[in-house]
C-alpha cells in the first residue's frame, strides 16, 4: 500500500522535465579492470537524432555527438581529440547566481566544442575557462579526462568555474563522481535528477563486478530501470506498462557514451569513444577512435538523404514502439514488455549478446593491434566490419 501511495504522490507533482538533462561519471584507473580512466555520459535532450562528425580543429582533430538538426556541426555534446581530451556535461540549474541577468545562454556545446579544438588537458582546459571572454553563457557541470591521468568536474556558470578532482581521495573516496543535474558547489535543494544521482550511486556501490568496465556500464546503468525512491527495478518486476518518471533511461534519452582513456605512457590516440546513438536501451555501443579520421562508421554518419544517422533512425523508431501511447499523456507510460519481459524476446534481451561479440571483438583489437598495427588502414577495416554486422543485427532481429 506504502508503495502505491508514493506512485500516485509522484504521479500528481510530475513537472515539466527540462529539455535537457544528463547523468554522467567520471572513474579514475584505480576503479576500472584494466587501469584506463572511463567518463560515461547518458544524454538526455528534446532533440532524439543526434550522429557522429569527425572535424579538423584549429589545434586539434576531434570527434563529437551532434544533434543532426546541426547543419553546421556547431555544437559538440561529447567528444574527444588527437591529444586524448574527452569532454561531456550534465546541464546544471542551480549554478546561476541569483542577481545574474545574462541574457546568452545554452552555449555548453559550443563551449565544449571550443575546448576540443584548444585543450590538451585538463589544466588546458582550466585555462580556457579562465581567459574565454565573459559570461560563457553557460550553467553546466563538464567532465574532463586527459591522456596524462587528468580526470575532474568543473562546475561553471557565466563567469566562475569549482573543480572537483577524482584523483583526490578526498573528494573521491571510492575513486569515482556522479553528476546529474544539479552542481555541488550551487544553490542547495535546487537543479533538477535528484532520484536519477541516486539511482547512480546505488548501482555503482552494489555492483556485483569489483573492477568497472565499458560493458557494465552500459547494461547495468544506461539500461538499469532501478528507481531509488519506489526501491524498485522494473526489471525484475517486469510489468507490462510502466510511468517513465526519473530513472536514468527516459523517453528523452538519446544518446550514451563513454570514453575509455589511456594508461600511463599508452599513445593518447588509443582513446576510445564508446557510442551507443539514439535511446540506449534499443541501441549498440559502437567504438570510435579519432586516429580513423572522418572514414567512420557510416551508420553513425548523416545519411545522404538527411541529417540522420542510419543507426539513431533505427533506434528512435523501437523507441516509438516502446512509447507507442500518443494521445493525452501517454508519451508519459512506456510499455516495459517490449525492452525487457520474462521469456526472454525483450529488446534489452535480443541486443545483449551482440553486444557483448562486440566488445570481445574490440577488447581483443585493442590488445592485438601494436604500435604499427595501430593504424588508419585497420581501424578502417574494423568499422567496415561492423557497419555491415549492426546492419544485420537491426535486419536480422527487428526487421529494421
Amino acid at each position: 500500500m506504502k508503495n502505491i501511495l508514493t506512485v500516485i504522490l509522484i504521479i500528481l507533482i510530475v513537472t515539466v522535465q527540462k529539455s535537457t538533462a544528463c547523468t554522467s561519471a567520471i572513474i579514475t584507473g584505480k576503479a576500472t579492470h584494466d587501469g584506463r580512466p572511463l567518463m560515461w555520459k547518458h544524454r538526455d535532450t528534446g532533440t532524439e537524432n543526434n550522429r557522429i562528425i569527425y572535424a579538423q580543429g584549429a589545434k586539434f582533430s576531434y570527434i563529437g555527438l551532434t544533434n543532426s538538426n546541426d547543419i553546421k556541426n556547431e555544437e559538440i555534446w561529447a567528444g574527444t581529440n588527437s591529444a586524448g581530451f574527452c569532454i561531456m556535461n550534465t546541464a546544471s540549474y542551480n549554478l546561476k547566481d541569483v542577481d545574474d541577468k545574462t541574457e546568452s545562454k545554452d552555449r555548453e556545446g559550443i563551449i565544449m566544442r571550443m575546448a576540443l579544438e584548444y585543450c590538451a588537458t585538463i589544466s588546458d582546459f582550466e585555462h580556457f575557462l579562465d581567459t574565454v571572454k565573459k559570461p560563457l553563457g553557460i550553467e553546466s557541470n563538464f567532465g574532463v579526462i586527459d591522456a596524462n591521468g587528468g580526470a575532474a568536474y568543473y562546475e561553471a556558470n557565466n563567469f566562475t568555474y569549482t573543480k572537483y578532482d577524482a584523483n583526490d581521495p578526498e573528494i573521491a573516496p571510492n575513486n569515482y563522481i556522479i553528476r546529474t543535474n544539479y552542481s555541488c558547489s550551487g544553490r542547495e535543494d535546487a537543479g533538477m535528477g535528484y532520484i536519477r544521482y541516486e539511482n547512480a550511486k546505488y548501482l555503482f556501490e552494489n555492483r556485483q563486478s569489483e573492477k568497472f568496465t565499458p560493458e557494465w556500464i552500459f547494461s547495468s546503468a544506461s539500461r538499469s530501470y532501478y528507481h531509488s525512491l519506489l526501491s524498485c527495478d522494473l526489471q525484475t518486476a517486469m510489468p507490462e506498462y510502466a510511468i517513465d518518471q526519473d530513472y536514468i533511461p527516459r523517453r528523452s534519452s538519446a544518446a550514451a557514451i563513454i570514453f575509455q582513456g589511456v594508461k600511463p605512457n599508452e599513445a593518447a590516440e588509443r582513446t576510445t569513444m564508446w557510442t551507443a546513438l539514439g535511446f540506449p536501451p534499443c541501441s549498440v555501443a559502437v567504438p570510435l577512435w579519432v586516429k580513423g579520421g572522418d572514414k567512420l562508421p557510416e551508420i553513425m554518419l548523416k545519411a545522404d538523404n538527411n541529417n540522420n544517422s542510419p543507426l539513431c533512425n533505427k533506434v528512435v523508431a523501437l523507441k516509438h514502439k516502446v512509447f507507442h501511447i500518443e494521445r493525452g499523456n501517454g508519451e508519459k507510460y512506456m510499455n516495459f514488455s517490449l525492452l525487457y519481459n520474462e521469456k526472454g524476446t525483450g529488446i534489452i534481451q535480443k541486443i545483449k549478446p551482440y553486444e557483448k561479440e562486440i566488445f570481445e571483438e574490440t577488447h581483443k583489437k585493442i590488445n592485438e593491434w601494436n604500435t604499427s598495427s595501430w593504424n588508419a588502414e585497420n581501424i578502417h577495416a574494423y568499422y567496415k566490419y561492423l557497419n555491415e554486422k549492426i546492419i544485420k543485427i537491426y535486419k536480422d532481429l527487428f526487421d529494421l
